[in-house]
């Protein structure tokens, strides 16, 4: 059995044999390995799942990371999995996972299709999902156990910039960015912070300012979820990240939110839901 077809079947990580950094789909196509005269159909969705490293997450919101990653990861949708934190300290933006996952033969052209073939290609595409699924899992598991209270930056909107570029070129018809992050920019542009907690902020000025340092992004027209903004990181004893604790109040939230809902339009993309720090509904 060859390295393609062993690595499908078994839904393992073959983290050796592929780059998961890679920017092209690094899951191996059904329909190629069982020479199919017809391409797979082209995603009707496609997820990009950004993670901030700044961000510290409890088990609670990384449960629901993982849910909606994997509510999200279905038959006909192509993914990406990247982590950022500050570029200024080597934390720059990186893929670890990205893939497509393939759909069954339509039912009007299964009857031209061998049944040999048919039964091997629905088999492949089974092992297909096991392993796209152990894929995205163990990058979100890696990006999450990289968290840490050690970065003192946050380059937010670079980051998303940087992800446009891959946003844009997707042909999907519907495109979600599940942006999970403090949302507090902490970097050269501007910083969302004042004595240890969310800086109260003028969302016309920051605009502005985010505008003026070339931070807008082109999100062609992809529908934003975020989760985890606000929360102040801090360090416990072991020296781990999480939450601070520090009362934010709801009108620094509301004016946290109004910016990222003016900037997101900006950068053609609509901003669905902001959860603060947890969403209050699925990401779909």
């Amino acid at each position: 059995m060859n390295l393609l077809k062993t690595c499908i079947f078994t839904a393992l990580g073959c983290a050796a044999s592929w780059s998961m950094a890679s920017t092209i789909n690094s899951v191996p196509s059904c329909y190629a390995a069982n020479k199919l005269p017809m391409a797979a159909p082209a995603p009707e969705r496609e997820v990009f799942i950004l993670l901030d490293q700044t961000t510290p997450l409890d088990a609670s919101l990384q449960k629901s990371v993982m849910d909606n990653a994997g509510r999200l990861i279905q038959p006909g949708t192509a993914y990406s999995i990247a982590t950022f934190s500050s570029f200024g300290q080597g934390r720059y933006l990186e893929l670890l996972s990205a893939g497509t996952l393939e759909v069954p033969l339509p039912e009007a052209t299964r009857s031209s299709v061998g049944v040999k073939v048919l039964r091997s290609l629905d088999a492949c595409l089974t092992g297909q999902q096991n392993y796209v699924r152990k894929a995205a899992a163990t990058a979100l598991q890696q990006a999450m156990a990289g968290i840490s209270a050690d970065y003192a930056k946050s380059d937010v909107m670079a980051s998303v910039k940087e992800m446009s570029a891959r946003i844009k070129q997707s042909p999907a018809p519907s495109k979600i960015l599940f942006l999970v992050s403090d949302m507090l920019e902490n970097s050269g542009v501007s910083s969302f912070y004042a004595n240890r907690n969310v800086r109260s902020l003028n969302a016309n000025t920051e605009l502005q300012k985010a505008a003026s340092a070339g931070m807008l992004a082109d999100l062609a027209g992809a529908r934003v979820f975020v989760l985890g903004a606000g929360l102040v990181q801090d360090a416990n004893s072991k020296g781990f990240a999480k939450d601070s604790g520090i009362y934010r109040d709801p009108k620094t939230m509301a004016a946290l939110k109004d910016f990222w809902s003016q900037y997101f339009q900006r950068s053609d993309a609509k901003l669905q839901e902001f959860g603060m720090p947890a969403l209050l509904v699925p990401v779909q």
